[in-house]
């Protein structure tokens, strides 16, 4: 087992024991997503370290953009439950990059693969050297939109 899934149900149990209902309901929805993308596909599998930080990843985002769409409706306590859930999922994933690391890591890219006059046809090419580097440090959004700024 992962010892990140441990460091999880670790922290459930804490949580459920200071009655913290933020973090207990939000870690119990993390180790439901978890359990859900250990079950998916045809057989079951045990999730990497790795492969819990990207369900972690792809959770913050969903919190985040749940956030910004309460916000936008005028709903401004749904806004803020999102924005405490994604405050604790935080907790559990790397630091996240600064834009300028995420810019040196793109442009060290784009010299590897030789993309430099190629423009936006390299796009492609380039993702898929940054991707592994920044998985679950930083939001893909950012970092394809470093990169277009890079090729373009």
């Amino acid at each position: 087992m992962s010892a990140l899934k441990d460091r999880l149900r670790g922290d459930l149990t804490s949580a459920m024991k200071a009655r913290d209902e933020v973090r207990s309901s939000t870690l119990r929805m993390i180790l439901t997503a978890i359990t859900n993308a250990e079950v998916a596909g045809k057989e079951h599998r045990e999730l990497s370290d790795d492969d819990v930080v990207g369900v972690l990843s792809s959770e913050a985002k969903k919190r985040r953009e749940a956030a910004v769409a309460f916000e936008d409706g005028g709903r401004k306590e749904m806004a803020a439950k999102e924005r405490a859930e994604a405050a604790v999922i935080a907790d559990y994933l790397p630091a996240q990059l600064s834009v300028e690391e995420i810019a040196e890591i793109v442009a060290a890219a784009v010299e590897q693969s030789g993309a430099a006059g190629e423009g936006m046809k390299a796009m492609g090419k380039v993702m898929g050297l940054v991707q592994p580097q920044v998985k679950g440090r930083a939001d893909g959004a950012a970092v394809a939109a470093e990169v277009r700024r890079q090729l373009g």
